[in-house]
Parts: structure tokens; sequence; C-alpha cells
């Protein structure tokens, strides 16, 4: 068997530990695939034993340690990839001397690039984005190289003119580097180039003419770097251009007419630079662009005809544009942002207006703009700041350059009082706590009287006398299950308790405990995979915990959709009470935007290492927030009567295989009552960043103490339920009270998850925590700010998806996620209309994705890496 065995392939099998050195006995190995696993510790450095050895696949694992030397003396190797990893050192020379692919992203690779690196003579394909390399990209290029990405490293020095010595090259990305100097004439010997990306950077000068016998091109990015003088006539040859992006230089002089004849163009940026004169006529051209943005310029004249096809972004701000807005703009039925504003326009804005049907953001300010603005799509953003003649009749539209008003003396007062008999409450409540914590600690665990007492996530676990481990506790009290199934099961009912160990613990919460428990199909022999939610007490069950998993299992029994967790069944004994659920292969949400802690067997948490995630790409992450909305929709408009989940947060969006989203965690839900019913509720819910503000917080007062509780409450993980019996409790509900919509309505509905699930939003595009807000205490706060602000919002984007090529898309998510954190309920929009909006703004994402597949498609082999 081991003389015999060719192939072996153990990828997406939850695989953990190291590479068992066993695995080097199999000789005659011509593919060994180890990837999409759990795998930790060094690669073995012994690939010379696999002298047959075509193709190794260690991808999507956490391996740690150096890149094995031996590989260099594979002979038949063709293809490694060890993508996604914690990989550290350099990379070892002779590496790719007989490797046709390799691929290295996303690990954390340092030192400076080897001399033989892109120099094997069957090399085809490279990828090291996303890893620290430095030093110069001083090598010689193979004729045969076809795909070359180094971005998002720390390169520097110039960019080596012998790269047009590998003349099959067809994608090229440097992007997000230090590189410097000039643009080489010699890359427009590299005829074959589609992708030609080196945004981000430190280049300048002109842009070489040279580049323009690129005519294969269909991308090229040159945003963010320090180029100038005009943008050379011979982009006209680009007649397979779908992207240009020129944006953040300093080009001057005219847009060339010859861009203009680009019939494939559809997506156009030449923003922030300085560019002047007139827009040219044969823009209108231009049948199948679909966003472009010329703003922060020098433009002067009128608007001209825009191309009918416009539906992502039309922005012409910050120009020297005068004269009428063309009455043709108001029929881009599809277009969903416009940006006229800091321009000369006047005369009044076009009855034709009310056809924009698809409208997020009309942005008018600063102009001399008169009369009354028509008719717009209800939840439009709007601002005609600094047009004193122009009169907004759209109540409903959130007129983001208005003044807050200030509050009357009778809301002062209702609000003083409120907040003094919250304060009060709060007293007793926090006394209370505290006086509990206490006497837990003193009176049931005393090792004197009890034994020992274990201490998990912060919870106290009394063990009698005779008792050495928890675990073993809990198989004495396995002996009385009680099923209350929900679903078919395929599994025996005694496979869940037993699958309650410690290194099968994935997850743990202000209610609970999460296991990974596995399971043998008893109608196939398969092995399967559930998620276990265990509220656990010993002695008697928690009331509140209690009320927590009866309101959970209630609620998910009878939901039944694609974006909601899947309750299977539901166990209970005298001491522990269990929801089993789908298990989501992907985690947490929380967990890709910022990172986790794996807790293996043995180790506490403080030893726990940081899991290493490659970043989410922008189309993963909108399908994620469109995946949520749907859940949240259906759950306020669908169910009877509506649901209100209450803690809607990234760590309770679960991801399935697919990154299909599915909300989880109903302990806090409630049902709504229909209208006209009362409904109030007992104590606040949530988390903290996600809790709609209430009128304490909005009016300042109270700032330092709500400070002073802010900062004790910093000190713990802001994902803890701000419910839960912590010593952080007591500040974080204090913060509730003084921050929470709860406070002041006492009344459930349903715009807290639309607050929420706009804070998901602000998460998704920023890449911050929400209680990163600085001194503004929440995301929410620190991005209303900053919109409010009129500051570039690509500024504040996620760094891994800013120059993604979906600024318009991206922004668009982030307005919504400011739209629904609004600090009054009543006009937040619904979970139907966000829905809508995301799924424009998913069609117009997926356009672009298909768009750069397309392009892709001919070298589909080589994305298999």
């Amino acid at each position: 068997m081991v003389s015999s065995l060719a192939e072996l392939v153990l990828s997406r099998n939850q695989l953990s530990g190291s590479i068992p050195p066993g695995l080097f006995k199999y000789e005659n190995l011509t593919l060994l695939d180890l990837s999409q696993n759990n795998l930790t510790g060094v690669v073995p450095d012994n690939f010379t034993s696999l002298s047959k050895l075509e193709t190794l696949l260690l991808s999507d694992n956490l391996l740690t340690g150096e890149i094995p030397a031996s590989l260099s003396n594979v002979t038949t190797l063709t293809r490694f990839a060890a993508n996604q990893n914690d990989l550290l050192g350099s990379i070892p020379p002779g590496v790719t001397k007989y490797v046709k692919m390799l691929d290295l992203s996303y690990n954390d690779i340092s030192g400076n690039i080897p001399a033989d690196l892109f120099f094997g003579m069957n090399l085809e394909t490279i990828d090291l984005t996303s890893n620290n390399l430095e030093g110069y990209v001083d090598a010689k290029f193979s004729r045969s190289l076809y795909r070359l990405r180094l971005g998002t490293n720390k390169l520097s020095g110039e960019i080596p003119g012998t790269i047009s010595n590998a003349s099959n090259l067809a994608y090229l990305e440097l992007d997000n580097n230090h590189l410097e100097g000039n643009i080489p004439l010699n890359l427009g010997g590299c005829k074959n180039l589609t992708l030609l990306n080196l945004a981000s950077n430190r280049l300048q000068g002109q842009v070489p003419n040279e580049i323009g016998n690129l005519n294969n091109l269909v991308v090229l990015k040159l945003q963010m770097n320090n180029l100038s003088g005009s943008i050379p006539s011979t982009f006209s040859n680009f007649i397979n251009l779908n992207a240009l992006n020129l944006s953040y230089n300093s080009f001057s002089g005219s847009i060339p007419d010859g861009i203009m004849k680009l019939q494939n163009l559809s997506s156009m940026n030449l923003q922030a630079n300085k560019i002047d004169g007139v827009i040219p006529n044969s823009i209108s051209s231009l049948k199948i662009l679909i966003e472009l943005n010329l703003g922060n310029n020098l433009l002067t004249g009128s608007i001209p005809e825009m191309p009918a096809s416009l539906s992502t972004a039309l922005n012409l701000s910050h120009n020297l544009l005068s004269g009428n807005i063309p009455s043709n703009i108001g029929f881009l039925r599809e277009l969903e942002i416009l940006d006229l504003s800091y321009n000369n326009l006047s005369g009044q804005v076009p009855s034709s207006f009310v056809n924009l049907n698809s409208l997020t953001e009309l942005v008018l300010a600063y102009n001399q703009l008169s009369g009354f603005l028509p008719t717009l799509p209800k939840h439009a953003a709007v601002n005609i700041t600094g047009n004193p003649g122009l009169t907004n009749t759209n109540s409903n539209n959130m007129d983001t350059g208005s003044k807050k008003k200030r509050p009357t003396i009778l809301i002062i007062i209702i609000a003083l009082a409120g907040a003094l008999m919250g304060l009060c409450l709060l007293a007793v409540i926090v006394t209370l706590s505290l006086s509990k914590k206490v006497y837990r600690i003193e009176n049931e665990h005393s090792p004197a009287e009890e034994g020992a007492a274990q201490i998990i996530n912060g919870s106290f676990i009394t063990l009698n006398s005779t008792d050495t481990t928890t675990l073993e506790y809990m198989k004495e009290k396995r002996d009385d299950w009680r099923i209350t199934p929900f679903q078919a099961l395929n599994f025996e009912v005694a496979d869940i308790p037993q699958g309650l160990r410690e290194e099968n613990l994935v997850g743990s919460g202000g209610s609970g405990h999460v296991y990974r428990v596995t399971y043998t199909n008893r109608y196939n022999s398969r092995t399967g995979v559930v998620a276990v939610k265990q509220i656990r007490s010993f002695g008697s069950l928690d009331e509140k915990l209690e009320r927590e998993f009866e309101s959970e299992a209630r609620i998910l029994c009878n939901i039944r959709h694609n974006n909601i967790v899947k309750l299977l069944c539901c166990l209970s004994s005298a001491d522990s009470k269990l929801l089993v659920c789908d298990y989501m292969d992907n985690g947490s949400l929380a967990k890709w935007l910022h990172g986790d802690y794996i807790l293996r067997a043995g180790n506490s948490l403080a030893m726990a290492r940081p899991v290493q995630r490659v970043p989410l790409d922008w189309p993963t992450r909108l399908l994620v927030a469109v995946g949520a909305a749907q859940g949240l929709c259906y759950m306020h408009h669908e169910c009877s009567p509506p649901i209100v989940h209450r803690d809607i947060k990234t760590s309770n969006i679960l991801l399935d295989s697919e990154f299909r989203a599915k909300i989880a965690d109903f302990g806090v839900a409630r049902m709504l009552v229909r209208e006209g019913e009362p409904n109030t509720m007992s104590a606040v819910a949530g988390s903290f960043g996600y809790m709609a503000p209430g009128k304490v917080l909005l009016f300042g007062y109270f700032g330092k103490f709500h400070s002073f509780c802010l900062s004790m409450y910093s000190n713990w993980d802001s994902s803890y339920d701000i419910t839960s019996s912590t010593i952080a409790g007591p500040y974080a509900m204090i913060l509730s009270c003084l921050s929470a919509e709860y406070a002041y309505t006492r009344k459930v509905n349903e715009k807290v998850d639309v607050y929420s699930f706009g804070v998901v939003l602000l998460e998704l595009t920023t890449g911050k925590k929400a209680n990163d807000g600085g001194e503004l205490g929440c995301l929410a706060e620190w991005a209303r700010h900053h919109y409010q602000s009129e500051a570039s919002i690509l500024d504040v984007i996620d760094k891994s998806v800013r120059y993604a090529g979906y600024p318009n898309e991206i922004e668009t998510a982030f307005r919504l996620g400011v739209e629904c954190t609004g600090i009054l309920p009543s006009p937040r929009p619904t979970m139907k209309d966000v829905l809508q909006i995301l799924l424009k703004c998913s069609e117009r994402t997926l356009r672009k994705c298909r768009m750069e597949c397309s392009m892709e498609f001919e070298a589909a082999p080589f994305l298999l890496l």
C-alpha cells in the first residue's frame, strides 16, 4: 500500500495537529493535498524522499515556520501552494527552479526576493501577495512568466526595466508597496498585459507614451501615486480597456479626447488630480460606462450630456463647473450616487430628477441653485447646504447638511428625570450584582468545604471533593436527557453530550458555551458535525439563563429561513440544557473581520494563539451583508408576529462553507406584538457599540459619568453580553441605560435591529470594531461625525478592500450604515429598504466581478492555486 499510493487528497476535513512524518514514506506520491484544514506546526523538511511529487497543496491552514529548503531539490514538483498560513522567514533560493505555479500569498514571509525567483525555466505564475517582503525587485524574469502578483508588501526601489523580458506576462500586480521612481519605458514591451496594477506606491514623473503599446489592457490602476504631467494621448490605443483609475495623483492638462473612444470602458476614475479644461462632449458616446468620477479637479465649463448607462455613481464635485444642471441627468434611472457639490452651478434642479428611482445619495451642496427640489426616493440622503435659494420639499429624506435641532425644555426635563430614576435603579442593581458575586465566591467555592473550584471564562464551577475535572462531573450527569426534536435527526442523542469536551469548545459568551460536536450518521455511518450551545449551572439553573434558553428554543424552532441558523433539537437535564444547531464551517463574521483566538486542549485563554485570517474581499463582505439583511427582513416583515433580535452583532452572524450568512443567538429576542398591544421589556439587552443611542447620551448630560463607565468597560471584551454577571457587567449596564433606546422607550422596536445592522455595515466597510470610535466612544458616532464633516469616505475604508475596484459600492454601504445608525429611530430605514439597496449594490458588484472573471477566464488553470 505504501509503495503504490500515488495521490493523497485530505483537503476540507478539519484535520488538526502537525503534518505527520509518516506521509514521507509514500515514495510514489505525485499529489499531496492537505489544504483547507487546521494543521499547525512547521512543514517538515523531508521532501527529498518524495522524488516523484508533482503537486503539493498546503493552503489555508495554520502552518508556521519556514518554507522547506528541500523543495528546491524535488525535480518533478510543478505546483506548490502554501498560501493563507503563518509561514515565516525568507524564501529559499531555487524554489522555482522546476515549479510552474507558486502561491505563498497571505503569510508572514520576510526578507528580500531571491535573485533567481522569477527565472525558473518553466515558471508561469507566482503569487506573493500580502507578505512582509522588502528590498528591491532586482531579478531576471522568465519568458514563460504569465502572472506576477507582489502586491501588499514592503518592496522598494524602482520597477526594473528587465521586466520586459517576460514577454508573455498578462497579469502584473505591484500595488501597495514602497516603489518609487518613474514607470519604466520598457514596460510597454509586455504587450500581452491585460491587467496592470501599480496603485498605492510612490511612483512619480510622467506616464511614458510607450504604455500605449499595451493594447490588450483591460484593467489599468495607477491611483495613489505621485504621477504628474498630462494623461498620454496614447491611452486611446487601449481598445479593450474596461477599468481606468488614475485618481489621487497630480495629473494636469485636459482630458484626452481619445479616452472617449474607448467603447469598452465601464469605469473611469480621475478624481483628485489637477485636470483642467472642459469635460468633452463626446463622453456621451461611452455606451457601457457605469461609473464616472471626475471630482476634485479644476474642470470648467458646463456639464455635457452624460452616458445613459451611468448607474453606479456620477461625481463631478469640487470643480469649477458652471451653468445649469442638464435635464438628461434626471433620466439616469439606475444612478445611485450623484455628487455635483462645490461648483458654480446655477438655476433650478431639473424636474426630471423625479425619475431617479435608484438614487441613494444626492449632494448638491455649495452651488448657486434655486427653486424647489423635486420628489426623490424616500431614503435618498440629500445635502443641499450652501444653496440659500434651494428648498428641499422631501420631508422623508435625510438631510445630511442640516444642523441638529436643539431639544426643547420639556424634553430636557423628561430626559433628566428619566436619567435620575435610571441611575437610582442601577445603583441598586450594581450593589446586588456585586454582593451576589462576593457571596458566590466566599460561600459556594470554599476549597475547605466543597473541594476545588475551576474557573472557565470568568464563571466559577464548583466540584465536589471526589471530582477532579469538569468533564468527569458532566459525565456523571448525562444519564437522563430529555429530547425535543424540531427536525428529522440522523444522530443518536447520546452522541451529543459525549462531545461536550474542552477540546471541542469553539466559543463562549455571557449565556453559555458553544461546542463543535461530531457524530456518526445512523443511516449511512458517515461523520457529521453540529454546533451545540450549552447553558449550564450546577445546582439549580440560573433563572435568567433559563428564560433566554426557552426564548431561543421557542423562536428558532418556528423559523425556516436560509439566513437563520436551523435548530435541530433541544436536550434538557436537571443541570444542563443544550441547543443543537447546524454547524457553520467558517465561524463568525467577527473572527474574519477582527481576528480571534483559538482555544486548544490544555491551554488557557491567555495562551491561545491568534488566528491569522485572510481579509475578506468586498464581494464576500457584501454577500454576508445581503444574507444577514435577508434574515432580518424575514424576521421583521414576514413573521407573524414579527421578531426583533435585540443583539445583532458580528459575532452573532455565522458563515457557512460558502460564506452565506446566518443569524444566530436568539437568547434575548422577543416577539413583537401587533400594533396597539402593549409590549414592554424587563431588562436592557444588547452589546456595547451595537445599541442604539438614547436621549440622555444625545443631550450630553452625565457625560463625565458616561466616560468613566466607558473607560472601565473598555478594558473588557466589547462583544461580551452586557447582561452577564462579570465584574464588567455593572459598568456595561450603566452604559446601556445611558445610551440605549430601551432606556427611554421601554418598547421593543425593530429599529434597534436596524441600528445594530448599520454598525455591522460600518464594520464591514471600515474594518474597525463596534466600540472603536476614539474620543467619540463608538464606531457609529465616529462614522456619523466623519460623514457630516464631508471628509473623503475613501480615507476611512478598510485598506484591504479600499483599492479593490469597488469604491462606489463600498461608499454606498458606508452611507447606508450611517443612515441605519441615525440617532432617532423613526428616520432609520426598514430592513426591507436596506435589503433593496444592498441587492442593487450587489448587482453592480457582481457585474464588476464577472467582468474580472471573464478577463481571467483564459488563465483558469492558474487560478486553482
